[in-house]
């Protein structure tokens, strides 16, 4: 929120599974999804309570969820309900369903059963076909094979018809084109937008679309990737860019810069360059770190933000 108010441009804050278990504390009882259900709503709430102060949109969203793990959406779905009867709108604006294991049928049959859901109360469900590569949350494609890695147009022709004829709703589509979670070596990871323009092109041609860009696309593993296929994808249709590895590593890189800057004021709770009998306290007080781990996160955020053409889009 502290980058958004700075670039000019809304924000999505984005929940996992994984994370709103470490919200609620590593140690709380997670049977059931307890602690990621507490933990994710308690965020949303908390977001929710201080975006005001920051005066950007903010999107609440939550990440891939694995069909063993659709027991937590449907309480934060409930969650949502319970908050759209009070306040008129869903405490989470949006769900994404990563059904993609599943065959492409039974992926979008459940997808539509939760579109219909969560159409009622506006919300937006984002589902994917093919897989992302990589590692992220406790998933692991990093052996998957490569033909999967590529989404076809006719996949996301029969999700766009099927989730098309429920009243209200509202859908992206995490297309596979190549896209790799994490950051990796050159020429380990081979994007190709081009399916993305060409899955455009295809819809446009089945719906007799008057739009160049029926579908709405979501990018999955962009961080490491160049502006050239950020500006290209975006050119077919990618309203949404996910690039957690690349702020985790912007956090982790403030912190290590404080800790270097002041290493010889963090050996000891007393005692320093400045005198053997002065306080260390001002500097090993943790929310010094964490404050430089957000700083720097909030810049790596704005360089997306720029990336993306989204710098000022509220104006």
């Amino acid at each position: 929120m502290e980058a958004a108010a700075k670039y000019g441009g809304p924000i999505m804050v984005t929940f996992s599974k994984g994370g709103g278990q470490f919200i609620a504390g590593k140690s709380a009882d997670n049977a059931d999804e307890k602690a990621s259900i507490a933990g994710c709503i308690a965020g949303a709430l908390h977001v929710r309570q201080v975006a005001e102060l920051y005066g950007v949109p903010v999107v609440l969203h939550t990440d891939h969820c694995q069909k063993a793990w659709l027991p937590w959406i449907d309480a934060l779905l409930t969650a949502s309900e319970d908050y759209f009867e009070k306040h008129g709108e869903p405490l989470f604006s949006s769900h994404m369903l990563d059904l993609s294991e599943e065959p492409l049928e039974e992926n979008i049959g459940i997808c539509k059963e939760y579109m219909e859901r969560m159409a009622k109360i506006n919300m937006l469900l984002e589902f994917e076909l093919g897989v992302t590569g990589g590692e992220e949350d406790g998933v692991d494609n990093t052996d998957v094979d490569s033909s999967r890695l590529y989404t076809q147009p006719e996949e996301v022709f029969y999700a766009y018809e099927q989730l098309s004829q429920v009243e209200n709703a509202a859908f992206t589509c995490a297309a596979s084109f190549g896209n790799v979670h994490g950051v990796y070596a050159p020429g380990n990871v081979d994007l190709k937008p081009v399916i993305l323009h060409n899955t455009q092109e295809y819809i446009k041609e089945k719906i007799s679309s008057e739009s160049d860009k029926p579908m709405f696309f979501v990018f999955h593993g962009g961080s490491g990737s160049s502006v050239e296929d950020i500006r290209y994808a975006i050119e077919a249709g990618v309203i949404k860019m996910n690039i957690d590895t690349d702020t985790q590593w912007a956090y982790w890189d403030g912190v290590r810069e404080y800790e270097a800057k002041h290493h010889d004021y963090l050996q000891g709770q007393i005692g320093n360059p400045d005198g053997d009998d002065k306080p260390n306290k001002k500097y090993y007080d943790p929310r010094m770190m964490l404050r430089a781990g957000e700083e720097a996160m909030a810049a790596r955020l704005v360089k997306a933000a720029e990336d993306l053409n989204c710098v000022n889009v509220l104006n």
